[in-house]
């Protein structure tokens, strides 16, 4: 081969390289790495960072002043099972008949909702995997699994190379041993789920106080994997914490339950600890990791804090879907909203799956049809925009009334400042203006009968195109 045709096939190779045809073998680790942590039952102002001066969660506070703190971010549901559908595929959770916690066959039966999620539909982990990545889920799934629901697949099964779970999935589990105070200087020792070992395993037993670090050191593991392997990951980690029943180290012990869940809620940041900093120290992973911080639904009543919104666990009001998100990534964030609080963007968790897509350059799968929309620029603090489609909500069947509040409402919708909710038929309409009154304190919907009519019209529209639960039955507005 003269110099002239060696020249050209250089030219091509040049070419085709910087084109990309061929850096997904070449950079196959400089891929971004995401991790998501999915806090269970935690409210909006529970970090400290998001106003808690009940409690200091100093680790988290330390990633937010690294990166951005999203004021407007919504879960897609006030209850764990589809928050975490929602999440997991993008989609409303309904699509899929998932909309209460997954409990019990008959429960789930009486309640018109799946077993499980089903293993064919199209998620996150199942699109970064096809594009190269190492992807483990470690901590609660609660997508399948559960209770009598011994023959759900496997997490496996959605995408994921490797999982470790709680009481509430199918494959490797951690299951929580407990210690109380015994009222005469000792421990009292016990276990909680303890016929989970049913469900299969292998199982390991440990504290309930330090099972999120189980779940952290699992995830540090598979890091170094991916690392070893030169490859980009997703991981989740969705700890127990802070889901009742509240159990800290027993010198935190207290018979008061916002005392104890406090105590839950620090040893938790403390527990992240070890997480945050094998990425922040590491400087190839401190670059080129996209780190995101949430919880998958309001508060427990007389636990966490829902901070200055209404309502808490179950309810469609602010306080049960409205969630604390922080976004950390010093090599992808804008770096001039490093510490900054966004205040003005409107998003949820369906967004996130399509936005993460983006980042990691991942094209989804060819019967991907996600609810959520592509927000990756607001996502990196390079924009402030909001979604264009509205957010629906409806009610998990199960919760017409918690904590002394009666006849919760059945859906709502959330557009631009405006939130709407109302009955299954639309009657008992409640409209607020977010913009001017955040706590849902004074309704508008006798002053502005045109926005009504349009609201309420998208909402019941949506919801009637989703698959039916039975939660319009008198005999299912129970709790359990």
């Amino acid at each position: 081969m003269n110099n002239a045709a060696c020249r050209r096939l250089l030219l091509i190779f040049v070419f085709l390289f910087f084109a990309g045809i061929f850096s997904p073998v070449l950079y196959a680790a400089d891929k971004p790495n995401v991790l998501l942590v999915f806090v269970d039952d935690m409210g909006w102002g529970d970090f400290s960072c998001f106003g808690n001066t009940d409690a200091s969660t100093p680790n988290i506070d330390k990633m937010a002043s690294q990166g951005i703190r999203f004021e407007q971010f919504y879960v897609n549901s006030p209850i764990c099972s589809p928050s975490r559908t929602a999440i997991t595929t993008g989609c409303y959770p309904q699509r899929y008949r998932i909309g209460s916690y997954l409990a019990r066959r008959e429960l789930n039966k009486q309640r018109g909702i799946a077993n499980w999620l089903d293993p064919e539909v199209v998620t996150l982990a199942k699109c970064l995997h096809n594009n190269g990545y190492m992807t483990g889920h470690f901590g609660k799934w609660h997508m399948g699994g559960q209770r009598d629901v011994d023959n759900a697949p496997a997490i496996t099964e959605y995408g994921f190379d490797e999982s470790l779970t709680n009481f509430e999935g199918m494959g490797p589990k951690l299951l929580p041993l407990t210690e109380v105070p015994d009222g005469q200087g000792g421990v009292k020792k016990g276990r909680i789920w303890g016929d989970a070992e049913r469900l299969g395993g292998p199982h390991t037993w440990m504290l309930r106080s330090k099972i999120t670090s189980g779940f952290v050191d699992r995830a540090v593991e598979f890091i170094d994997k991916a690392k070893t392997a030169d490859k980009p990951f997703y991981i989740n980690v969705w700890p127990d914490d802070v889901h009742s029943p509240y159990f800290p180290s027993v010198d935190r012990w207290s018979r008061n339950k916002r005392e104890i869940y406090l105590g839950v809620l620090e040893e938790m940041d403390q527990q992240f600890g070890r997480l945050f900093s094998k990425v922040k120290d590491d400087p190839k992973l401190a670059n080129n990791t996209l780190i995101l911080i949430c919880s998958d639904n309001g508060p427990e009543h007389g636990a966490g804090s829902a901070g200055p919104f209404r309502g808490g666990k179950v309810m469609l009001y602010e306080g049960g879907v409205r969630s604390s998100l922080i976004a950390w990534g010093p090599g992808l964030l804008e770096k001039s909203k490093a510490g900054k609080v966004n205040t003005k963007s409107i998003f949820s968790a369906i967004d996130l799956v399509p936005s993460i897509l983006d980042i990691t350059g991942t094209a989804a799968l060819p019967k991907a049809d996600f609810d959520g929309e592509n927000l990756a620029s607001t996502l990196l603090g390079k924009s402030e925009k909001s979604r264009q489609a509205p957010i629906f909500f409806r009610r998990p069947p199960d919760r017409n009334s918690d904590s002394g509040v009666k006849n919760l409402p059945d859906l709502s919708v959330r557009d631009g400042k405006w939130k709407l909710l109302c009955e299954y038929d639309g009657s008992k309409v409640q409209l607020y203006d977010l913009d001017n009154d955040r706590s849902e304190t004074k309704n508008l919907a006798d002053k502005n009968p045109d926005i009504v009519k349009r609201l309420k019209g998208m909402l019941l529209v949506w919801n009637a195109k989703m698959p039916k639960d039975t939660g319009h039955l008198p005999e299912n507005n129970r709790q359990e």
